[in-house]
């Protein structure tokens, strides 16, 4: 928000409970619910893109997302066309023919919005590596919290990270070039990592040994959702779903959309690097009243 706030752009953004939404005076927000279309209306016309961010992935085990995430996209595809807007951009992820619900539903949305919305730049990306991303949590309190791990097979399956603050150019620049409009762009740093040398690369930024691991190769993603669930600070019902989606192959398989743009996204330990020492800052306090 900020930062489409300082380009002069108007912003808002749409919330359920608005009492929760904390920014400044210049971002208008609207009441709406994805899964009421009558309440879309109240956010009224004037905008010219629409950034879809929504997922309906819940905390405590839920695993009904997936209808409700359609719903949601679709309900947001006709609000758009009927209130003119110009380009819908989305983020979804990386991955073809994915097994877990939670990747299914990504390309579901992206579909939907697609074909029932108006132009769609559609952004694919694996793992999202900053201070509030649930899959870099995981990495970081397995390797602050074991210092044997257990090693199943999904360790070695290949992704190309990208760093929080590349994906927010990409989706900042988007609408400034033509060429993304009706488009769907793969993105990810230039390494191909598997998930094994992540957690190798998360104990090299933290100042760690490296952690030895153990082969369990029958230790399947289900599995290791309720034992990461056990181990990490991550809720269950958000960890379940994200570990499931590991034994997808999430690399970028057409690297020609990110030509559209004039910068190269930072390594995965720059972007590791970054997110810790967000992580790391002290956190500044609002003064009161």
């Amino acid at each position: 928000m900020r930062e489409l706030h300082a380009l002069g752009e108007p912003v808002g953004c749409v919330a359920r409970d608005p009492s929760r939404v904390n920014f400044d005076s210049a971002v208008t927000v609207h009441r709406g619910d994805m899964l009421d279309p009558s309440s879309l209306t109240a956010i009224g016309d004037g905008y010219t893109t629409a950034y879809y961010l929504v997922h309906s992935m819940g905390r405590g085990g839920d695993s009904d997302y997936e209808q409700r995430d359609a719903t949601a996209a679709s309900n947001f595809a006709r609000f758009a066309t009927a209130a003119g807007i110009d380009q819908i951009v989305y983020l979804g992820g990386l991955g073809d023919r994915p097994a877990s619900q939670h990747l299914r539903s990504r390309l579901r949305v992206g579909e939907i919005l697609r074909d029932e919305g108006p132009p769609l730049t559609w952004f694919r990306a694996g793992m999202v590596v900053g201070a509030g991303s649930e899959s870099y949590r995981t990495l970081r309190s397995l390797v602050e919290r074991l210092p044997v791990m257990l090693a199943p097979s999904w360790l070695s399956t290949p992704t190309q990270a990208i760093g929080i603050s590349d994906v927010l150019r990409y989706l900042i620049e988007a609408p400034r070039i033509p060429q993304t409009h009706s488009r769907e762009i793969q993105i990810g740093s230039a390494e191909i990592l598997t998930y094994g040398q992540m957690l190798d690369e998360m104990a090299d930024a933290l100042g760690l040994r490296r952690r030895p691991r153990i082969p369990v190769p029958l230790l399947t993603p289900w599995l290791s959702s309720h034992w990461i669930g056990l181990i990490t600070p991550v809720d269950a019902g958000v960890a379940r779903p994200l570990i499931e989606g590991l034994s997808t192959d999430t690399t970028v398989t057409d690297p020609s959309g990110m030509e559209l743009f004039d910068f190269q996204p930072r390594s995965f330990a720059q972007a590791l690097r970054e997110a810790i020492a967000e992580e790391n800052a002290p956190r500044r306090t609002t003064p009161s009243p």
